[in-house]
């Protein structure tokens, strides 16, 4: 199978749609993770900017006499909580837990009745978390009573960080101060994220496997399309009909070769049908054949023997007396005529069932189709039907047995007299029987034979040239067969037009010699 047949195929194709659909999976959730990482760097970032400016802010305070963080914040112009809502409070702690700075006036100490009022750590509202910046946290622990819970710490939740801070004043003496910072709760740190957030973040990945999802489903209703119509092809086929082939089979992928298959096995069905109709035609042929040989062994002998007894009666027999000589030939040619009508049938099934041993030559085929016409000429001319045969250009001679094509018209010929006979005008007077010749190409010569006759009816039409049909009563339904077996014996065409009151017309084509093609 070559590359450019293995890539139409349903399997490459669906395994493509896969490897695309993971790929872009992939390179979204690389690209949403890459921005997240970046927004939570910035985030982180911005923390640390926070914690470290609080810091500065803190020890600045405790290096600076009579200043407290408010009147440092608005001197340095650092909208700390405003710029960076994550510190909620900065506290300046000493040993013994007494808050002697605060960033939220609140817990600020208050000058009482001229002297300074302080609050003590443990009345300040802190996280249940402190965060372990490496130095003993049972000191600070000590000072902040607050219980810690025993949990893993949550991504962005609010929690307090304790630096412990020593200073040495200027007579020497050492002191330690805690500076403790109060973080906010972070919607924006990595974990803490929201619903809404959660779902923006699926949002991509959710569009990229919808599309794969629908991109797959045309592939598979595409693919899956041609079943439909094989079905019913089968149902078609299941009824005897070969002659609709299914019309996907110029697709590339294995339902396409299903469909060519699928098409390669009708027509085989189609041409195996032919040739059982064609065996079963010569099976019929074959006991049409033994049947007449039969009747003309059997019947034909009676049949001359008959004739013969007639011819004696009428010379030897006859009586003397004038009136009963006349009865007599009368009716011995009554007879005579009888048989001989029994005989020609007994020609006919012979003519149709024994096989074609033709003499092919070079045959004038306006002298031939003239020469079959004066067979009915006396009872045309008695019953007033104009016969004629018109003729277009020159007629270039057929390859044919001259007998066999007299016998093809003549039958063509006694069947349209009789129909023009059936009209029941007049008992049947009148008609008109043409027999025009033309070159239809360079290769075939047409004979148009037509009637004025009672018609064919439209449901009649395609059975005319089958064996032992006829609407007559009288007739056999040989007559039109053996046009039709002398016309295939000639590698010819012959088909029928008519209409109902109006007439028919048989159109009979002949190929002409090779000299003269």
């Amino acid at each position: 199978m070559s590359a450019i047949r293995l890539l139409k195929t349903f399997r490459v194709r669906l395994l493509a749609v896969l490897a695309l659909l993971l790929i872009a999976t992939l390179f979204v959730q690389f690209y949403l993770n890459r921005r997240e990482s970046q927004r939570v760097a910035a985030t982180i970032a911005k923390q640390e900017q926070a914690l470290a400016a609080a810091v500065a802010l803190a020890l600045e305070s405790i290096t600076t006499a009579n200043k407290y963080l408010t009147d440092l914040d608005r001197e340095h112009k650092i909208p700390l909580r405003q710029e960076h809502p994550s510190v909620m409070n900065v506290l300046v702690v000493n040993e013994d837990g007494r808050v002697d700075d605060s960033l939220d006036t609140t817990y600020k100490p208050q000058r009482v009745d001229g002297s300074d009022v302080y609050y003590n750590i443990s009345d300040v509202p802190l996280p249940p978390r402190l965060v372990d910046v490496g130095h003993d946290m049972d000191e600070v622990r000590r000072l902040i009573p607050t219980p810690q819970p025993n949990r893993p710490p949550v991504p962005g939740e609010r929690r307090a960080v304790p630096i412990r801070v020593k200073t040495v004043d200027n007579a020497g003496n050492a002191s330690i101060n805690y500076i403790i910072v109060v973080l906010g709760s972070q919607p924006g740190a990595p974990g803490s994220g929201s619903r809404s957030r959660i779902i923006s973040q699926l949002l991509p990945t959710l569009a990229v496997i919808l599309l794969a999802i629908i991109a797959t489903t045309i592939l598979v209703w595409r693919f899956t399309l041609p079943i439909q119509e094989l079905s019913r092809a089968a149902r078609r086929v299941a009824a005897g009909d070969f002659s609709q082939p299914v019309h996907s089979a110029a697709r590339g992928d294995e339902m396409g070769e299903f469909s060519r298959v699928f098409n390669e096995m009708l027509a085989g069905l189609g041409r195996l049908r032919e040739v059982e109709s064609r065996l079963h035609q010569a099976e019929r042929s074959a006991v049409v054949g033994r049947l007449a040989s039969a009747i003309a062994h059997e019947i034909r002998n009676p049949l001359n023997y008959i004739n013969l007894s007639l011819d004696h009666l009428r010379t030897s027999l006859a009586p003397s007396d004038p009136q009963k000589r006349a009865i007599v030939e009368r009716l011995t040619d009554q007879l005579k005529t009888e048989v001989q009508r029994i005989n020609a049938r007994i020609t006919e099934f012979l003519s149709y069932s024994r096989p074609a041993e033709l003499q092919m030559t070079r045959v004038d085929l306006r002298e031939t189709v003239e020469d079959a016409l004066r067979i009915v000429e006396g009872e045309a001319l008695e019953r007033g039907i104009a016969t004629g045969v018109e003729q277009e250009g020159d007629i270039p001679r057929v390859v044919g047995d001259a007998e066999s094509l007299r016998s093809l018209f003549t039958n063509l010929i006694i069947n349209g007299v009789q129909a023009i006979e059936g009209r029941g005008d007049d008992n049947g007077a009148g008609g008109r029987l043409i027999i025009r010749l033309s070159a239809e190409d360079s290769r075939r010569v047409r004979a148009d034979v037509s009637d004025t006759g009672v018609g064919i009816p439209p449901e009649n039409i395609l059975q005319v040239f089958e064996p032992y049909f006829s609407t007559k009563e009288t007739g056999t339904g040989l007559g039109l067969a053996i046009v039709k077996k002398a016309v295939d014996d000639h590698h010819g065409t012959v088909t029928v037009t008519s209409k109902p009151g109006e007439g028919t017309t048989f159109t009979v084509t002949l190929p002409v010699t090779n000299d003269e093609r």
